[in-house]
């Protein structure tokens, strides 16, 4: 027995050193192995996204104007088409070298490898309402989890040697400090006698114009194809509300305004649009964007793309392709992009497509369905803020601006309400005089509303005027960028953001966190109380079921609007407190009975009921 005891024992500790030896040694060495296989893959996998990125590159052998392309500066496309060695975009930062940017609202500096814009910083805002938060930071360079960076270059052609690209190396030939008053000028020669300048200015707001020439001393003449991209590595967090376009955008000749989530171009992988003679391109964020707007010249016409790439880092390009620029030997050629990447101020994206004639471009601010109501509804609004210095003020100003142009129709639809109440029993006796007739009893109540001079639907029209305001209002508060940040009075200090009390801690006096969906705020409430009242002056309808649901609506209301921007919870109450004091007022001039106290009595005596 004692034996067998010992086996067993000896058993059970041999088989305890050899999961412990595989769990403490063989599976952490193996482990090591396979996440070394995975990351020179990825290396490998962003080499290759790297090389087909660049607009008109290929992998496989190419003959004329478009031999060569896709291959980044300094790479040879080998006899079999491969792209031997071509710099990830997403490497190590480069050490050669920086030159510093600096305006009354960008910060950050371009780098020398690639001659790519990929450090921004604004000035003008800060992560949070906190003075003391970072700048936004809108670009970044390669290397980081979250790269974002413009590049220009050419399209690669073998015949014309090793042409500018991601991995090249420039020299920086003019200036020091890239300011509003002070451009530089980038220089870089190859090895077939090419010499290409890059000469980068910019201005007091958020646009950079990059003017590429060409000075061709190769003994031949050559063509190329300028391209431009805009390159963001990782998807960035978004609101993921239909609202609100958040990805690629832009808008290339006559072909309207592209909107390509990054849902849609992940599914897609690219997206060509037909060559355009105008237009522009690039990605845009709730309230930042960048994006590319080629110059054209003498015919010349560019392609643009929205693109995916899963290989390595996943990163989404807005790009384009221009025609080719042929330059004979001896001589000299040029070509010009303007650049934008900055905040969506409206006055600023509004100066830019006029001034420089750039179509649709102020659509870059998602103005949504009701454009022709919604920005108009801001521009008013905008006008008002500068009277008076506060937004929240403005938006109650505004309110009642908009309540005093449909007060005409908002009078009739509520004159014609008070008229059918006036009218109810008589209602009434038709319904029961004719209720195993429908014809006859439709017939009188037509009749009825004739002689009276009543519309039963007018009472709609409140309601349906309010839908679109209220989306443009919405759209106004919650999307442009004057709103973020922007202080109402007391514990309002972000009038795009929800209210941040909540009646569940005492509005702060009890020392916990509330969760999100229990965040029921003052405004909230006063949003929700407004509601009820103006929903109490009317009768109860003669439905059951709809009186539960009329009865139960501010408080769905109040939750759902309690996650909303303080902005637009502040303008819905007041829009209810204005509807409560015309409503009563016309009701009361028609001799129509407010039922708001007897409501309100019938609710108080069925709770004293229940209680007894």
């Amino acid at each position: 027995m004692d034996n067998q005891r010992n086996f067993i024992l000896a058993a059970v500790l041999s088989l305890g050193v050899v999961f412990a030896w595989q769990a403490l040694v063989i599976n952490p060495r193996m482990e090591a192995e396979r996440a070394a296989i995975e990351a020179q893959q990825k290396v490998e996998e962003a080499r290759t996204a790297e090389a087909e990125s660049v607009p008109g590159a290929t992998t496989a052998p190419q003959t004329g104007a478009e031999a060569g392309a896709g291959v980044p500066a300094g790479q040879a496309t080998s006899g079999d088409g491969a792209v031997p060695g071509a710099a990830p975009a997403a490497s190590a930062q480069s050490s050669a070298g920086r030159v510093p940017l600096a305006s009354p609202r960008l910060e950050g500096s371009v780098n020398l490898q690639g001659g790519r814009i990929d450090d921004l910083r604004l000035l003008d805002y800060r992560e949070t309402v906190d003075d003391t938060s970072p700048n936004i930071q809108l670009l970044t360079p390669a290397g980081n989890p979250d790269a974002y960076f413009a590049e220009f270059g050419y399209s690669p052609n073998e015949a014309a040697g090793q042409l500018p690209g991601p991995s090249t190396i420039w020299q920086l030939a003019a200036g020091e400090r890239l300011t509003p008053e002070t451009s530089i000028s980038l220089q870089y020669v190859n090895d077939k006698g090419l010499t290409f300048t890059r000469t980068i200015a910019m201005d007091d707001d958020y646009m950079f114009t990059i003017e590429q020439r060409v000075k061709n001393e190769s003994g031949t003449d050559v063509s190329l194809r300028p391209y431009g991209r805009i390159a963001r590595y990782g998807k960035p967090e978004t609101a993921g509300i239909y609202v609100l376009h958040e990805g690629l955008i832009g808008s290339v000749g006559e072909q309207g305004l592209d909107e390509v989530d990054y849902g849609d171009i992940e599914d897609d992988k690219r997206i060509t649009k037909e060559p355009a003679s105008s237009g522009w391109l690039g990605i845009t964020d709730k309230y930042w964007a960048t994006a590319l707007i080629p110059q054209t010249k003498d015919g010349g016409t560019f392609t643009a793309h929205y693109n995916y790439y899963s290989a390595g880092t996943p990163f989404y390009q807005s790009d384009y392709l221009a025609s080719a620029l042929s330059i004979p030997n001896g001589q000299e050629q040029g070509v010009t992009t303007r650049f934008f990447a900055g905040a969506k101020k409206v006055d600023i994206i509004d100066a830019y497509a006029e001034n420089l004639e750039i179509p649709l471009f102020d659509k870059i601010i998602d103005w949504g369905w009701f454009y022709w109501l919604t920005k108009p509804l801001f521009l008013l609004m905008n006008w008002v803020y500068h009277l008076i210095g506060n937004f929240g003020v403005a938006i109650l100003v505004v309110t009642v601006l908009v309540k005093a142009v449909f007060f005409p129709l908002a009078n009739k639809s509520y004159a014609s309400m008070a008229n059918m109440k006036k009218v109810q029993p008589q209602m009434t006796a038709i319904r029961e005089q004719h209720k195993d007739d429908a014809k006859a009893q439709q017939a009188a109540m037509m009749k009825l509303y004739k002689e009276e001079k009543i519309n039963p639907a007018a009472g709609c029209w409140p309601v349906l005027i309010q839908i679109p305001v209220f989306f443009a209002i919405y759209k106004v508060i919650y999307v442009t960028i004057e709103m973020r940040h922007a202080p109402f009075f007391g514990w309002i200090q972000d009038l795009s953001a929800p209210d941040p009390t909540s009646i569940f801690n005492l509005f702060g006096l009890l020392p916990f966190e509330v969760p999100l969906f229990l965040m029921i705020g003052v405004w909230p409430l006063l949003m929700g109380i407004t509601m009820f009242v103006q929903m109490q002056m009317n009768p109860a309808p003669p439905d059951p079921t709809q009186a539960m649901i009329f009865k139960w609506l501010p408080v769905v209301f109040t939750f759902m609007l309690a996650t909303f921007p303080a902005g637009l919870v502040i303008y819905w109450a007041w829009n209810n407190f204005l509807s409560i004091i015309q409503q009563g007022l016309i009701m009361k001039r028609q001799g129509a009975k407010i039922e708001l106290w007897d409501n309100l009595k019938g609710i108080f005596s069925k709770k004293t009921d229940a209680e007894s």
